[in-house]
């Protein structure tokens, strides 16, 4: 009777925000127990194209596509890169997220993976390369509004890019020459919504983090901000967070970025992997116009013309599927 009556409530806000009623196709998939137990998944450090990125204990990152539903369970593939180097002054143990330039890193030549480290080294490597023998070409990156931020590759520009702390700044970086010299966009806010008092206080106590995304159906990229704020402490000192706001912006050449509460068909998905969108007609059970984000104690998702946000914390181990970007 519980349950029943937790979903019935589930259904009547849906359809207050014009989602209708969830439908959710179920999937048999078979996954190594070390990605899904609660202290081997620790091995997870993000996701991208398709590819769960992994890093042991032997300190040798693997692109795995164990979660990808149209591969063989009797023969993943795994996809072992060189060992990390650590630049002067920079760190490798602790990883923002990883993003690699094509669904096919095993073959494709062209493809570059790119991973994002707490602090200013930025790492590009080509799996597939001419050479036969991978290595890694390191950057440090010399702002430090782009310390903490998500890297994210763009199709359209065909570059890595990443925004800087407060969204004003985006960096972009040459997959094929990457260099210590990036190119800069700087934003131009516009549209900017009339917040009440009250809001705009709930905000200045919120940790913003920006994500980058780019929307390869449509072409189009936004600027998502996302506000935490903490809600708990726990007896070990961790602190518990919920996300309390989101606001979107539209990006355009001209560095202009316009917020915006219709993106259409589209859901964009945030979380500890590289963001990304897809047309929620293509996938049952996705909402049009919303935004989904998982942390890793917090799964929940925003309809953008909702002034609510609907989450629930919780700890997981295991990260959303990521799809293939090449199937949409």
């Amino acid at each position: 009777i519980s349950f029943r009556s937790h979903m019935s409530m589930l259904l009547r806000r849906l359809s207050s925000l014009g989602l209708g009623k969830p439908h959710v196709s179920d999937l048999e998939k078979k996954v190594p127990l070390e990605l899904v137990d609660d202290e081997d998944s620790k091995i997870i450090i993000g996701a991208s194209g398709g590819w769960i990125a992994t890093l042991k204990e032997d300190g040798v990152l693997r692109l795995q596509d164990d979660f990808n539903p149209v591969a063989s369970d009797t023969n993943p593939k795994r996809i072992p890169l060189p060992p990390l180097v650590t630049l002067p002054h920079c760190q490798t143990k602790i990883i923002t997220n990883v993003s690699v330039s094509s669904s096919s890193p095993e073959d494709d030549e062209d493809c570059v993976v790119a991973i994002k480290f707490l602090g200013p080294q930025l790492s590009f490597c080509k799996p597939a390369g001419k050479s036969g023998k991978p290595e890694w070409t390191n950057i440090k990156i010399e702002n430090p509004c782009f310390y903490s931020s998500r890297v994210m590759f763009s199709k359209k520009d065909n570059m890595f890019r990443i925004p800087g702390s407060g969204g004003h700044l985006i960096g972009s970086w040459d997959p094929y020459k990457p260099s210590n010299n990036p190119t800069f966009q700087r934003l131009r806010f516009k549209n900017m919504p009339k917040l009440t008092k009250a809001k705009q206080n709930l905000m200045d106590l919120c940790c913003r983090s920006e994500h980058l995304v780019e929307s390869r159906p449509t072409g189009e990229t936004f600027l998502v901000k996302q506000y935490k704020k903490t809600i708990k402490i726990t007896k070990a000192g961790i602190a518990r967070m919920r996300t309390k706001a989101l606001m979107v912006f539209k990006l355009d050449n001209e560095g202009n970025a316009v917020y915006t509460q219709e993106i259409g068909d589209l859901v964009t998905f945030l979380s500890m992997s590289e963001p990304f969108c897809v047309p929620a007609t293509s996938f049952p059970g996705l909402y049009p116009n919303s935004v989904k984000f998982h942390d890793f104690d917090e799964s929940g998702f925003v309809g953008l013309k909702s002034t609510r946000v609907w989450s629930r914390s919780y700890t997981c181990s295991a990260p959303y599927y990521i799809p293939p970007q090449n199937i949409i």
